[in-house]
């Protein structure tokens, strides 16, 4: 059964997660007298920080995503070079078969530019199987085992690149899932912390009350703000 994807509780950039969490638990070192009658313990506060140092230290969705275009640049050079390789072999093999005929088309290199990248491994590969069997009949057009030996070689080079690349497409989905899982667990722990917080002040401090307010976006910071200076 597929896992279903987790989806974000939070509606704000990962990096303003990461300043809200930190933030606050200046604030709940600085009120740790009255956490502690809630039983919001020291350490439970020092593993909220442990969290949120190994959130920071994660790799963020940009980076990923920079290394997996590094890695698709890389798989369209080796598919440029195979299909170089390939006409150059086949330029060899219409000088001594026509390109209508049976053992031109036995190549299979009709529409090269349009194949999948399944495709054009399979057809690197046909190339080089079907040269071989006829190299005897295109010696003669230059047609030898080191020209077959570089499609064999650029085959093999941009199948590798094909399955680096989806490495890395995989890598980027599997970061960005567990990002999201560690950010959620990291949201549900500043808003249990904010929810005491408040209840601390609610009836004594509106000004450390507003310390652990929560604002999700930057219209509802604008909003507080805005009701903050009429009421001033």
């Amino acid at each position: 059964m597929k896992k279903q994807s987790t989806n974000r509780q939070y509606n704000f950039p990962d990096a303003d997660l990461y300043l809200q969490c930190l933030e606050r638990i200046k604030y709940a070192n600085r009120d740790r007298e009255q956490f502690e009658q809630y039983g919001y313990t020291l350490q439970r506060l020092k593993q909220f920080k442990a969290m949120c140092d190994k959130f920071g230290d994660l790799p963020d969705d940009e980076e990923l995503l920079g290394d997996q275009m590094v890695t698709t640049e890389k798989k369209y050079a080796a598919a440029e070079n195979l299909k170089s390789a390939i006409r150059s072999l086949m330029t060899r093999v219409a000088i001594k078969y026509n390109n209508r005929s049976g053992r031109y088309r036995k190549f299979g290199t009709a529409k090269m530019g349009d194949m999948t990248d399944a495709q054009l491994i399979f057809c690197g590969r046909r190339v080089v199987r079907v040269a071989r069997q006829q190299l005897d009949f295109l010696a003669e057009t230059g047609v030898n085992e080191n020209v077959i030996r570089r499609v064999a070689e650029a085959t093999r080079q941009f199948e590798k690149s094909v399955n680096i690349q989806q490495d890395k497409v995989a890598d980027r989905d599997i970061s960005v899932e567990r990002r999201v899982e560690k950010g959620n667990k990291l949201y549900e722990e500043l808003i249990t912390l904010c929810n005491i917080g408040k209840d601390i002040w609610a009836e004594k401090d509106p000004v450390r009350y507003e310390n652990y307010c929560i604002y999700e976006s930057n219209n509802e910071q604008k909003k507080a703000r805005k009701a903050k200076q009429e009421n001033a």
